[in-house]
Parts: structure tokens; C-alpha cells; sequence
């Protein structure tokens, strides 16, 4: 599938229906939605609302945790962090835009264990454009894409909330 034909509004659907069998069989009280800042975040926003969950989403930052300090800079990110629920026992669906590397999932996974120890964690993406540097997968991805090196795949929402993905050149 090429970049510039992935509808991003079709892929939300099927990430919908995808965290709903993710959810099945779980006590809705025991589960929160947890969105990786920025693109992330507003699809754990989106997916709360439509699959009427009683727990707010929350929103994880993973710039206390990177290991490339050295070719990004340091981040005042970390202020992005709100988690408006106990994370201690809980089940936690980890929602991000775009998997690539595995650093900035693994980074957020240390700053969400800051917070407690979730009973599970199973992570969800909008895109897997491969490209792993560590040992993690996603439990659902809406589309699997290949994109070169230096691409980079981003997420969009407009004023109105709809998605939209914009392919850069780094």
C-alpha cells in the first residue's frame, strides 16, 4: 500500500473495531486507554469517546525515557503525561499513530511503570511501517506500510477531529 493512498479516516475505523476485540471479554471498569502524545493521544481521545468507555483516556509522554537525548534534544514533553486513573492493576491499551523503531514505545512503557504496574499492556497502532530496533510488536496494527529510511509518516487532525496522514523527508 502506498503512503499517499492510506486514508487515515478508513484506518481509524478499523483501529476502532480492532481495540473493541482487543477490549472484549474485560470488565469495562478494569480497562484504560492510554495515548502516546501527540497522534496518539488523539486517537485514545477518538476511541474513548465511540467505544463509550467509563474511564478518560490518558495521555503518555516518553520524553523522560529516550535514549536519543544526543540526536533530538532534550523534551519538554514530559508535561504532556496525565494519567486520570490508577494505573496499578489495570489493564492498559496503548494506542500510538506510527510504529516504527520500538524506542519511543519502550520509552513510554518505563514512564507508565513509573506510575504503577498495570495488570497487562497490549499495544495498538494506526500504522506498522516496520522497521523494528527492538523486540516489540504490536497486539493490533490497522495497516502495515514500508516506507524508506529517512520518510516519516505523521499524523493530522484537523479542527473538525477528522485524520489525516502527511509523508515527510527528514
Amino acid at each position: 500500500m502506498s503512503c499517499l493512498q492510506l486514508d487515515a479516516e478508513a484506518l481509524y475505523v478499523n483501529l476502532l473495531g480492532g481495540v473493541r476485540q482487543l477490549l472484549q471479554g474485560r470488565d469495562p471498569q478494569s480497562v484504560a486507554l492510554v495515548g502516546v502524545w501527540s497522534g496518539g493521544a488523539w486517537l485514545a481521545e477518538r476511541l474513548c469517546a465511540d467505544l463509550q468507555l467509563p474511564i478518560a483516556h490518558g495521555v503518555i509522554s516518553s520524553a523522560l525515557h529516550r535514549d536519543d537525548f544526543s540526536s533530538r534534544g532534550m523534551s519538554t514533553a514530559s508535561d504532556h503525561t496525565r494519567l486520570p486513573f490508577e494505573v496499578q492493576g489495570r489493564h492498559i491499551v496503548l494506542v500510538d499513530d506510527v510504529l516504527y523503531t520500538g524506542r519511543t514505545t519502550r520509552a513510554v512503557l518505563n514512564e507508565l511503570y513509573d506510575f504503577g504496574r498495570p495488570a497487562s499492556v497490549v499495544l495498538a497502532v494506526l500504522v506498522d511501517r516496520g522497521g523494528r530496533e527492538l523486540p516489540i510488536e504490536p497486539a493490533y496494527s490497522a495497516a502495515r506500510v514500508a516506507l524508506s529510511g529517512p520518510q516519516r509518516l505523521c499524523l493530522a487532525r484537523d479542527a473538525q477531529g477528522h485524520f489525516s496522514f502527511d509523508l515527510r523527508n527528514e
